[in-house]
């Protein structure tokens, strides 16, 4: 039996604008509340692109929701001439909680590499608020595999000379790549092979209180009919949603698969 409170983290991407965001989150909180939601069971986020975080901000805090949201990327530089990039700071101004780096997306798209991906995780924790690590493999590295120590390879990489103490305090989801956006899904043996990896490396590195502290999540065409399959592995603490997130309906009934 864990103390870890299971997360469902639904990411936006680039999807949806104010106004829609707006409709979402008020759909979300009255779908969550008409299902008599249990926030202490589970956990619920909505990570959406930059320019919804102050609507979202704005009725979570007139609402008094218990929804939370955090951000999908972040800079490693505090302020400066660096078009484009958004600070831990404000981020912090507009109470966030949470901050994804590391995904696939970035990686492949911006070239993120696992020192970048560590760098903006130290930030983020350094800034109060809490990381959320992404890490998986490619189609080939499952194939060949090589998707274990892949995995185990970019965590350790990225969180190379933190200390138990402030490990425990990060949120890791994998995300096995081929699984993203392709309808494809790993099984749940598949999610709980490499999560309960993630774990056991974590007990190897930094002792068992940070091993059980961490809260792993699976992330890849997580949906309503095989959430409760995935919620039902001993090392897979919740989900980073993607597609299924940007419906009110179908992201309430993945938040209650403990129902």
């Amino acid at each position: 039996m864990t103390n870890r409170i299971p997360l469902m983290a639904g990411n936006w991407k680039m999807n949806l604008d104010h106004l829609e965001a707006n409709h979402l989150v008020q759909g979300l909180a009255l779908a969550l509340g008409d299902a008599g939601h249990d926030y202490a069971k589970c956990e619920v986020v909505v990570i959406p692109p930059f320019t919804d975080i102050r609507t979202v901000q704005t009725i979570v805090d007139a609402d008094e929701l218990g929804i939370k949201y955090g951000a999908q990327d972040v800079s490693v530089h505090d302020n400066g001439a660096y078009t484009g990039e958004i600070s831990t700071a404000m981020l912090t101004k507009l109470g966030v909680s949470y901050v994804v780096m590391g995904h696939s997306e970035r990686r492949e798209y911006h070239g993120e590499s696992d020192a970048l991906v560590g760098a903006k995780a130290r930030k983020v924790l350094d800034a109060g608020m809490t990381p959320i690590l992404c890490c998986g493999e490619a189609l080939e590295v499952r194939k060949a595999g090589t998707h274990v120590e892949f995995v185990l390879a970019q965590v350790r990489a990225a969180l190379e000379g933190w200390s138990g103490q402030d490990v425990a305090k990060i949120v890791i989801a994998y995300e096995p790549i081929w699984a993203i956006g392709t309808g494809e899904t790993a099984t749940a043996e598949d999610a709980q092979e490499v999560c309960g990896a993630i774990r056991e490396a974590l007990r190897a590195d930094y002792g068992d209180a940070t091993a059980e502290a961490v809260r792993v999540l699976y992330g890849g065409s997580a949906k309503p009919d095989n959430i409760k399959e995935l919620m039902a592995q001993p090392d897979v603490d919740g989900a980073l949603i993607g597609g299924a997130s940007l419906k009110a309906e179908s992201f309430a009934a993945m938040a209650g698969f403990y129902a």
